[in-house]
């Protein structure tokens, strides 16, 4: 006998006839204009299928104002068939047993086989699919302008952290800001991702910040990590604090900055600016940290629901995995797929590397998550980590300091 899933094998959630008019509802917080654009490829895709979309978008970049209105509907008894999730947000759904069971699908499908391991860390529980993962985004980047460079007499891309920070110097020389950025904790912490990786390395990274590992953390390296930040600092405009991270993106593009140190998704609002990579920005690793990728990733999960609901969520989780999605969705949002079979050739140069990085970093066990993205650690410790970071960034406390407190932030 077929193994069942929601009530419905696979086979007859596909054979269900159009007249049903399958429907799907899905929450989510991509509600700006290029992340919306990138949804509608999905809802387009479904709608073509016979299923209908019903959109329940919730405004608030970080998901929380989306997991409040989750918790009332599955509290009343109605969860919407999928939902937006991150990191360890979807392990503590599961946990409650409100998630359904996506492995005969995953299984059909060879989901196994091209996610990577770190990415299915947060799309499984207890072994079983419960999420299905939409893209993969990397934080240890840097923006630049090609022209600003020029200008300060950077003629090569810094390889080093010892290159870099001569490469900021010329840019602050040459009279420009060398550096953008906003002073709000996320991206704090989005720069220390970077910073820890090129300092120490994927294994130290892995088990400082991952692990926690009371040795790792209360080192040398991570004193390093701190004091390779406040050398950033240096390099920072005075009215940076509270910026959004669009606007010191924008810095960088008008060209009143030299870098920006932020995730993928900055390139969206330089390909928004009609600008084109390599000719006009630059795109690569935090120096030091070729080879590594710091990740966070936006999944759906899917909710137990019952009947022809059920059908219209196995047609949804194939539709996301579907690799023609991947590419469509992807090329609009600035991030790569979640899987690591699909073609860059849709992709521009920055999606190109980004892509080959991933591949490459799966392969080698150098893909880690994110500390600044809720994808090292849970999130009260995540939010501790914040403090230190940020307070230091902000001169309050040294670097030695700075190695205490995440050492006592770890122990929450």
């Amino acid at each position: 006998m077929k193994k069942q899933i929601l009530g419905l094998s696979i086979a007859t959630a596909f054979a269900l006839p159009v007249a049903a008019q399958q429907s799907v509802e899905v929450l989510h917080w991509w509600t700006s204009g290029s992340e919306a654009a990138a949804l509608s490829v999905l809802k387009d895709n479904l709608e073509k299928q016979g299923v209908k979309w019903n959109d329940m978008p919730v405004a608030g970049g970080g998901g929380e104002a989306a997991m409040t209105a989750v918790r009332a509907r599955v509290t009343s008894g109605n969860p919407p068939t999928a939902v937006q999730m991150m990191g360890f947000d979807l392990s503590d759904w599961a946990k409650q047993g409100v998630l359904s069971d996506l492995n005969e699908l995953a299984m059909k499908q060879g989901w196994n086989k091209v996610v990577p391991a770190a990415v299915q860390r947060f799309s499984k529980f207890n072994g079983k699919w419960i999420a299905v993962p939409v893209n993969l985004h990397s934080t240890n980047w840097i923006w630049a302008n090609k022209e600003v460079l020029t200008k300060a007499g950077v003629m090569t891309e810094p390889m080093t952290w010892d290159e870099f920070i001569a490469a900021a110097e010329k840019v602050q020389k040459a009279g420009f800001i060398a550096i953008a950025h906003g002073g709000q904790p996320w991206q704090d912490a989005t720069v220390f991702d970077g910073v820890a990786l090129a300092t120490g390395g994927p294994d130290y990274y892995r088990k400082a910040f991952v692990e926690l590992d009371p040795k790792a953390l209360n080192s040398p390296t991570t004193e390093k990590v701190f004091e390779r930040m406040a050398q950033l600092r240096r390099f920072v405009d005075k009215d940076f604090s509270g910026r959004d991270w669009n606007v010191a993106s924008g810095m960088v593009i008008s060209g009143k900055a030299g870098f920006q140190m932020m995730g993928d998704w900055a390139k969206g609002e330089f390909i928004n600016a009609k600008k084109i990579p390599g000719k006009d920005f630059l795109c690569f690793r935090t120096p030091g940290s070729q080879g590594s990728v710091s990740f966070n990733t936006d999944q759906f999960a899917m909710f137990k629901v019952g009947g022809d609901k059920g059908a219209a969520q196995i047609k949804l989780a194939s539709a996301i995995m579907d690799p023609a999605f991947q590419t469509a969705f992807n090329v609009v949002k600035g991030s790569v797929p979640a899987r690591t079979d699909v073609p860059d050739t849709a992709f521009d140069d920055c999606g190109k590397k980004g892509m080959k990085d991933l591949a490459e970093a799966s392969k080698k066990n150098t893909l880690v998550g994110s500390i600044g993205h809720g994808h090292a650690v849970p999130a009260s410790i995540k939010n501790a980590f914040y403090d230190v970071i940020t307070r230091h960034f902000n001169g309050q406390i040294d670097s030695k300091k700075a190695v205490a407190e995440m050492l006592s932030a770890a122990k929450n």
